[in-house]
């Protein structure tokens, strides 16, 4: 009984021991879990600035392909965009921003020669100190970045390093996060609007140009996605960006959501691939092998006599107008008198035919007629005269 009180007390204190051993040594603390992206902002990545910008008094368009760029547009944003993908739609953004277009990109178009040698925004590359690119420990009572929001990347402060309003005393400045801290943009062109870094010396990190009539705004990061755009001065660097005001009509194009081949064939060729589908059906119906014969086969079976003399005659009556059919029943005739009538062969052709009459029992006049029909007749005409030499045949054998 002892040793069972004591195995007890024992595990009793093993418990313990790891119980308070696992309280020492963790450490709780309070994770904030963003909830999961519902209803149209999971499929549209721009969801969060076009309700911004309508809440200003824009007007916003989501766009799956560029379509037509004119008047009515005043402000074009491009992320994931493939820049050189396409000759002529590329041609036609740069003609549209000529023409006084206001174009936005981020810097998912790094490396792309093609824009950078029309725009004149190139981008540069450049090492940090890790104590420079830490982040600065600053009060988050006060309006500062919100690290915990950054995601990836570092945070910082970027100030107008030439201002959009030169009436203003001091430079804006904007709290941005998701800097990469090894790049940097170069203009060569005038600068009509930049931000650089304060707090890490950053080189400029957001660049205007003036681009014929309009301008080009290029930013080297990417913060105006849906969960970015609320976080920091996101939404604040968004406005100022694309110089919104009440009445700028925005178009977003995005091609991180790819089309599959096929539906690309059919978007921009439906016609050619229906003409083309029509034309394989109807070589493969011309040329195809055939399930049955075009008409249903005949009777296999055999036929009685009665059918195969009634189409033997048909045969010889379509042929040479049954003339055949009738020599062939008058010598039938003559043979069957030259067995029943005695000395038939001596006696001339009137007292043959009375001969058989007076035998068969048939008018000498009709039965003169019927043997020595020598003009076609018709089938009803040929068939009577050849069953009544028949008949005759018949009685003269009885």
């Amino acid at each position: 009984m002892k040793a069972q009180w004591l195995m007890r007390a024992l595990i009793a204190a093993v418990l313990g021991i790891a119980v308070v051993f696992i309280v020492r040594r963790t450490e709780w603390k309070e994770v904030t879990i963003p909830s999961p992206l519902r209803g149209e902002a999971v499929t549209n990545p721009f969801y969060a600035a076009e309700k911004l910008a309508t809440e200003l008094g824009a007007t916003t368009e989501r766009r799956r392909v560029l379509g037509t760029l004119d008047d009515a547009t005043d402000v074009l944003v491009l992320t994931n965009w493939h820049w050189s993908l396409i000759e002529d739609r590329r041609r036609l953004i740069e003609r549209w921003v000529e023409n006084g277009g206001r174009l936005i990109v981020d810097n998912t178009l790094i490396g792309t020669q093609a824009f950078s040698e029309w725009s004149g925004v190139e981008w540069g590359y450049s090492s940090f100190d890790e104590e420079e690119t830490e982040a600065p420990d600053v009060d988050t009572d006060v309006e500062t970045v919100s690290y915990a929001a950054a995601g990836t990347g570092s945070c910082d402060f970027l100030e107008e390093a030439v201002p959009a309003d030169r009436s203003r005393e001091y430079p804006r400045a904007f709290s941005v996060c998701k800097l990469d801290g090894y790049s940097f943009l170069e203009a060569g062109r005038d600068i009509a609007w930049g931000l650089v870094g304060v707090e890490n010396e950053r080189p400029l990190q957001v660049v205007r140009v003036d681009v014929g009539e309009g301008s080009v705004t290029v930013l080297n990061f990417s913060s105006f996605g849906n969960r970015d755009l609320t976080e920091a001065d996101h939404g604040e660097l968004f406005v100022a960006a694309t110089q919104l005001r009440t009445g700028t009509r925005i178009a977003f194009l995005s091609e991180t959501e790819h089309a599959s081949l096929l539906a690309l064939m059919w978007m921009y060729g439906a016609p050619v691939i229906v003409l083309l589908a029509l034309s394989i059906a109807l070589m493969l119906w011309r040329t195809g092998v055939r399930f049955g014969p075009l008409i249903p086969a005949t009777d296999t079976a055999r036929r009685s006599l009665a059918d195969q003399i009634r189409g033997t005659g048909r045969f010889a009556i379509r042929l040479g107008d049954g003339k055949a059919l009738h020599a062939a029943t008058v010598r039938g005739l003559r043979e069957a008198a030259q067995q029943r009538i005695p000395r038939y062969a001596a006696l001339s052709e009137a007292d043959r035919i009375a001969a058989v009459a007076a035998r068969s029992g048939i008018d000498a006049a009709t039965l003169a007629s019927a043997v020595n029909a020598t003009v076609p007749r018709r089938t009803t005409e040929l068939a009577h005269t050849i069953a009544l030499l028949e008949n005759a045949r018949r009685r003269i054998l009885e």
